[in-house]
């Protein structure tokens, strides 16, 4: 009896299990190459099939994109939130944060530049789900930095601005460098973090220490 269409695969292998293995080497390949440079061939000849069954499972480049697009964006904002909502915003709350990033991305490092892929093209529905990713997790940089200011007793929203655009950068630069060194586990790399922080904080001029001439003009 022949196997229901929904169900059938190329070369023996079940159709959600290709699936899988098509979205697997597509956010690879969108991750490491970006939007513009990586192509359907490519990612083709990293499952193993045609650009056809590509087109057939998942339409476009645009389509296969979004759909690589939207579980790690999913699995991200939910690890976000999660460590945030954990225990309270307090000072362990960015260390938190930073490891439930690092436990989200492991094993599938590069999806973190499926989410921030600057070569996408305006206006398509992969930029626009992009944005909104973007947006709900600067939302939550928002809150988390305002926070953890309000309890130093800034109320200042310059700096609670100033510190979210600092917080993204860090982010952004801290998961750069992990993925460089894929020997560090997510809990190794949150233990560095951890000391970078606390050496960061060693240097902070403490209360009532002279500041330099440029900081007082």
């Amino acid at each position: 009896m022949a196997t229901p269409r929904s169900k059938a695969g190329t070369k023996g292998v079940p159709r959600h299990d290709r699936e899988q293995q098509i979205l697997t080497a597509a956010t690879q390949e969108f991750g490491t190459s970006g939007y513009a440079a990586a192509s359907l061939a490519a990612i083709a000849a990293r499952v193993g099939v045609t650009k056809t069954l590509l087109h057939q499972y998942f339409g476009t480049k645009e389509d296969l994109y979004t759909a690589c697009l939207t579980p790690v964006g999913d699995r991200l904002l939910a690890a976000v939130r999660t460590a945030m909502d954990g225990a309270g915003t307090g000072p362990d709350t960015p260390l938190r944060v930073l490891h439930g990033i690092f436990t989200a991305l492991e094993g599938q490092r590069e999806a973190w530049f499926v989410l921030y892929d600057t070569t996408l093209p305006p206006g398509g529905e992969a930029a626009r789900r992009a944005a909104a990713y973007w947006s709900a997790v600067d939302a939550l940089a928002a809150d988390g930095t305002a926070d953890l200011l309000r309890a130093t007793g800034s109320t200042d929203p310059l700096d609670a601005d100033a510190l979210k655009y600092v917080w993204r950068d860090l982010v952004a630069t801290l998961v750069r460098w992990w993925v460089k060194h894929p020997d560090q586990s997510p809990e190794a790399m949150t233990r560095r973090c951890a000391r970078l922080f606390a050496a960061a904080a060693a240097l902070t001029p403490t209360e009532g220490a002279p500041l330099a001439a440029a900081d007082r003009d």
